[in-house]
């Protein structure tokens, strides 16, 4: 059995490791914005997948972001963003600026 520890390989396994348990990790990139607005309850999170058509199999999971006190915000996954795998997430409040570079849990239906 030969293994390849290539970039490719790498992103597969992290995506499986991280989704046993029903639960997949995200993190937080932006809010999302405008020139002149920012949506302060709307976010773009990365949830590793390649390209458009990976990201639309999230579009109705549920998000859930919690903060380092134990505060838990849910919200869920709206549409893909963009051709590079992204996808915008609506929460119930907004979250805090600190919440950018932080992970995310996206659950199953």
């Amino acid at each position: 059995m030969k293994l390849y520890f290539g970039k490719a390989y790498f992103c597969f396994a992290k995506i499986i490791l991280s989704s046993a348990g029903d639960t997949m990790k995200g993190k937080v990139v932006q809010f999302r914005r405008g020139r002149h607005t920012i949506r302060e309850r709307h976010f773009l999170i990365d949830v590793n997948a390649k390209n458009r058509e990976e990201a639309e199999k999230f579009v109705g999971k549920e998000v859930v972001w919690k903060s380092p006190s134990g505060k838990v915000i849910k919200g869920r996954i709206a549409s893909p963003h963009g051709n590079k795998g992204l996808v915008r997430a609506i929460f119930e409040k907004g979250l805090p600026g600190q919440a950018i570079t932080t992970e995310v849990g996206v659950k199953e239906k």
